[in-house]
């Protein structure tokens, strides 16, 4: 009671998981009153992660023309270079290789709200079925399928869960 909370990426995950824990328990908690430290966004907006940050850090350059296109894909490039350079035991110069190196999920749709877990199976990537099966959700919650196509998600994300769906159906 009354104190504050400090954490990395904790206002973002940490937080709401504790709120959340308190609401399921029947604890009512109410800590809009509190501060909050996220050292993960402290280092976020001190170390920026731009193009032109990368760009500076990786080839010693000041980007010229920011934001168009030329100068944004030679600026990649460069940046590219420089990090297989930079990373020769990390990093291989190889297009297969640096996808998957630089996949933060394995995405089933784009916008990676469902995902493919270690044993291959499509499973939702937030909300409170995260980590769950999307065919489990799909039974045991039809409406949640309509809660998403219903609300503010990608088309991509809509037209994936309908196969799934569909796929489903013709099992």
């Amino acid at each position: 009671k009354g104190c504050d909370f400090a954490g990395f990426n904790s206002n973002r995950f940490d937080v709401p998981m504790l709120v959340e824990e308190f609401l399921r328990a029947g604890i009512d908690i109410d800590i809009r009153k509190r501060k909050f430290i996220d050292v993960q966004n402290i280092y976020h907006k001190l170390e920026r992660r731009t193009l032109s940050a990368a760009y500076k850090f990786y080839c010693g350059k000041d980007l010229e023309n920011a934001h168009s296109a030329l100068a944004d894909t030679r600026a990649t490039y460069e940046v590219l270079m420089a990090q297989l350079d930079h990373y020769p035991e990390d990093l291989k110069n190889d297009v297969a290789f640096l996808s998957d190196f630089s996949r933060m999920t394995d995405n089933v749709d784009f916008a990676g709200r469902m995902v493919y877990d270690e044993n291959r199976n499509v499973v939702f990537n937030f909300g409170k079925y995260k980590g769950k099966k999307v065919t489990d959700v799909l039974r045991t919650d039809p409406g949640y399928y309509s809660w998403i196509l219903q609300g503010d998600f990608a088309r991509n994300t809509k037209q994936i869960l309908t196969q799934i769906r569909l796929d489903m159906n013709k099992a």
